[in-house]
């Protein structure tokens, strides 16, 4: 069931990425897959991580519509999320203010093996390497740090138990509040 979630999720991504660019061209920036790429290497499974960043690499690759180098997106974002996985299991990343230097982080290595890639190959990359980098750079790190924290606050393991405590404590508190005007 996960690997199917997994999936569709990655599958909504990719989608997603190329229906933002169509909508509005600055949404093109904002690199979707590599949010999702973070997000399973930030979770400390590193197989499944490796493997979400290829297949959504190979996927954008496959997607674009520019003439682009087939397999550096899948390389570019396998290697990010080795190097994420690699700090995530090293230092604590628990938290949304130490998740926003790891997506500018992913997202400058992310540009910078894809770009890299290109001109070790001889290709010219699709689109300036300043532009695409800043762009995508404070793009991704918005929109990722919105995301994840999104994620967490709502619908996650950790905040569902958290509403599950609030509802303890209300009564708890409740019970100890009737307690004390009963004695009075």
């Amino acid at each position: 069931m996960r690997q199917l979630t997994i999936a569709l999720l990655l599958i909504v991504a990719v989608a997603l990425q190329s229906a933002l660019r169509s909508v509005w061209q600055p949404l093109g920036y904002i690199d979707l897959t590599l949010i999702l790429v973070v997000y399973f290497a930030l979770q400390r499974q590193p197989l499944q991580a490796l493997i979400v960043a290829a297949a959504a690499g190979l996927a954008t690759d496959f997607i674009s519509g520019r003439p682009a180098l087939l397999g550096a997106g899948g390389f570019s974002k396998t290697l990010t999320a080795y190097a994420v996985y690699f700090v995530a299991s090293r230092v604590m990343l628990d938290t949304t203010i130490l998740r926003i230097p790891v997506l500018a982080s992913a997202s400058l290595l992310d540009n910078l093996v894809y770009v890299g890639m290109h001109r070790l190959l001889g290709q010219s990359p699709p689109m300036p390497f300043i532009q695409s980098l800043s762009y995508k750079l404070v793009a991704t790190t918005i929109a990722g740090t919105l995301l994840l924290y999104a994620y967490e606050s709502y619908f996650s393991g950790k905040a569902r138990q958290r509403r599950q405590f609030t509802v303890r404590r209300r009564v708890a508190r409740g019970g100890m509040g009737s307690l004390r005007r009963r004695s009075r």
